[in-house]
C-alpha cells in the first residue's frame, strides 16, 4: 500500500510540459499541481492523525488509498485544468491518510531501539514507489501521453486497494477507541511539549521548500537545456529516490558505527553539495547521478529526524506523524511558488545555491539540538 500510494507522489512531475502544451495553460502554472496536492495534504494531517489514533488505523490507509485512486483514474480523462487542479486537491486531502499512518503503525508495532531500521526499510519501500512513479511516468510520457501516466498507475493503485483491504483485516494494531475532543486535544499538547517537536518540525518545513519544491522544476530545467524527452525528467528525479534507497540497503551498518550527530551533518553536507552542483545546469545523464547523491544526502538527515518524532509520544503516535507530514508538506506546497518566483526573477543557477544554504543550516541545528531521552540500543550517540 505504501508502494502503491507514493507511486502517485512524483509521477505528474516528469509530464508537466506535455500536460501544459495539451491543455494550453503555461508551465509554471501547470508545476502548481504539486502545491495543489501537497498543501491539502498539509492542511488535513492532524484531522487525519487523529482519526487514525481513535477510529483505526488501517481502516484509514484502505479508505484513503481508494479515494486516491479514483481521482487518479478521473484526472486520466480530465479535459480541463480546473478538474486537474480539484482531483489533486482531493487526492492530496486523502493521501495524508496513507504513509503516515503506516509510519505510526511501524511507532506502535516496533520497539524504539529497532524503529530506525524499521523506519529506513518503510522508506525503500516508499522511495521505490516514487522512483518507480517517474520513471515510469516519463515513459509512458512519451509513448502514450500524460493521460496514459494517469490511467497507468491509477489502475495499478486499485489493485492494490482490493489487495490490502483483504490482507489487513488480518493485521494486530491498536484497538480503535471512541472519539475523546479532550484527549485529541491532549495528545497534540503532549507532542508539542517536548522541546525537540519544533526543531523536527521547522526543519522538515524547510526541506520540503527548498528539496521537493525543486522537483516540479526539472522537467522544464531540462527543456531550456535542450532536453524535451519526458523520460530523461524522469530518471532526474528517480535518481533522487535511488539514492534513498541506496542509503536505507546500508543503514543497518550506520546505525552500528556511525554517531547520529554524524548522520545528519554528513546528510546536510552532502546535500549541499549537491545543490551547488544542480546550480551548474548540467547534462541531464550528470544530474540524474548528481540527484543519487542528493536522495543519499537528503535521507540520511530526514530519516534522523523521523526517528525523533516517533519518540515524541508514547500514546498519540497518529497525532506525532500528522504534525510531522504537515510541516513537511506545507513546505513541499510552498516550494513550486518559490522556485517559480525565484527561477523567474534571478534566474536558474542562484536559487539551488540558496537551497544549499538552507540545508546545510538544517543540519547543524539539527545535530546540535536533536537528543533522545534516553539510550537507545544499537545506536551510537554523539558525545
Amino acid at each position: 500500500m505504501i508502494f502503491a500510494s507514493t507511486l502517485f507522489t512524483r509521477a505528474v512531475d516528469p509530464v508537466i510540459p506535455r500536460i501544459a502544451a495539451d491543455i494550453g495553460v503555461d508551465v509554471k502554472t501547470v508545476a502548481l499541481l504539486s502545491t495543489a496536492f501537497t498543501f491539502p495534504y498539509a492542511m488535513l494531517q492532524p484531522a487525519l492523525g487523529t482519526i487514525g489514533d481513535f477510529f483505526g488505523k488501517t481502516r484509514l490507509m484502505n479508505a484513503s488509498l481508494a479515494i486516491v485512486v479514483t481521482t487518479t483514474l478521473v484526472c486520466a480523462f480530465a479535459s480541463s485544468f480546473s478538474l486537474l487542479v480539484t482531483m489533486r486537491i482531493i487526492a492530496g486531502v486523502f493521501a495524508g491518510g496513507i504513509f503516515p499512518v503506516g509510519m505510526a503503525i511501524i511507532g506502535d508495532l516496533v520497539p524504539v531501539h529497532e524503529r530506525q531500521v524499521a523506519i529506513g526499510r518503510l522508506l525503500a519501500v516508499g522511495l521505490t514507489g516514487n522512483l518507480i512513479g517517474a520513471t515510469v511516468s516519463g515513459v509512458i510520457g512519451d509513448l502514450l501521453g500524460w493521460r496514459g501516466v494517469f490511467f497507468s498507475i491509477g489502475t495499478f493503485g486499485l489493485i492494490v486497494a482490493v489487495i490490502a483491504f483483504f490482507a489487513f483485516r488480518g493485521m494486530r494494531v491498536a484497538k480503535s477507541k471512541p472519539f475523546n475532543l479532550a484527549a485529541a486535544a491532549a495528545g497534540f499538547q503532549g507532542v508539542l511539549a517536548d522541546p525537540r517537536a519544533k526543531i523536527c518540525f521547522g526543519s522538515v518545513f524547510f526541506e520540503g521548500i527548498v528539496i521537493y519544491g525543486l522537483f516540479p522544476y526539472v522537467a522544464l530545467l531540462l527543456l531550456m537545456s535542450g532536453q524535451t524527452h519526458s523520460s530523461y525528467a524522469g530518471l532526474v528525479i528517480a535518481g533522487f529516490g535511488l539514492g534513498g534507497i541506496l542509503y536505507s540497503l546500508t543503514l543497518p551498518l550506520f546505525v552500528m558505527r556511525v554517531t547520529e550527530r554524524q548522520l545528519m551533518l554528513s546528510g546536510a553536507s552532502i546535500a549541499a553539495t549537491a545543490f551547488i552542483l544542480i546550480s551548474l545546469n548540467m547534462p541531464w545523464y550528470v544530474q540524474a547521478a548528481i540527484f543519487v547523491m542528493f536522495g543519499i544526502g537528503f535521507y540520511m538527515l530526514h530519516n534522523c529526524i523521523q526517528l525523533h518524532v516517533t519518540d515524541l509520544t508514547q500514546t498519540s503516535r497518529g497525532a506525532a506523524l500528522s504534525l510531522h507530514s504537515c510541516s513537511f508538506y506545507f513546505g513541499q506546497a510552498i516550494g513550486p511558488i518559490y522556485y517559480g518566483f525565484a527561477f523567474g526573477h534571478v534566474g536558474i543557477g542562484r536559487p539551488p545555491l540558496v537551497g544549499a544554504a538552507v540545508i546545510l543550516t538544517v543540519g547543524l541545528v539539527c545535530a546540535r539540538l536533536l537528543r533522545h531521552r534516553r539510550r537507545q540500543p544499537g545506536l551510537v550517540e554523539a558525545p
